[in-house]
């Protein structure tokens, strides 16, 4: 509470263009001036890093690329949590039902399935924020 009723008077005073930052033994206190540009530093930084979170998220960063013998080849949400994925194991497709507490296996793919996007999935950062950035340019010009 006493904070507060500090921090709203450094901040009238700053409206009213009353001088509140004395010199007490050569150091200034903090105006509301340097405050307001800190907290909206943090703010920044705080926004900017989860804009970087989403966007890794959107562009299925967070997942490194596998390239060993069990693979992600596509994944699909159908529910809020619930999500169907075609696991590439080996030479073998396995189609899976995956929940917050259990995965079951639906079906066994006789024939493997040929993708064409497999390979983006499996692209570099740089060639999917590429593809991003020329979707971006279509629709703006």
């Amino acid at each position: 509470m006493k904070f507060s009723f500090y921090l709203l008077l450094l901040l009238a005073s700053e409206v009213y263009g009353a001088e509140v930052a004395p010199q007490v033994a050569g150091l200034e206190v903090v105006s509301s001036g340097y405050l307001l540009q800190l907290m909206s530093g943090l703010l920044f930084i705080v926004v900017l890093i989860f804009a970087l979170a989403w966007m890794m998220k959107k562009m299925r960063l967070t997942q490194s690329a596998h390239h060993g013998l069990i693979q992600i080849v596509s994944s699909i949400s159908v529910g809020q949590r619930d999500r169907i994925a075609l696991i590439q194991v080996g030479d073998e497709q396995i189609l899976v039902g995956m929940t917050p507490g259990r995965i079951n296996k639906l079906h066994t793919l006789k024939n493997a399935l040929k993708l064409e996007q497999k390979t983006s999935d499996n692209a570099s950062f740089s060639e999917k924020f590429n593809q991003l950035r020329a979707g971006h340019q279509k629709h703006v010009d």
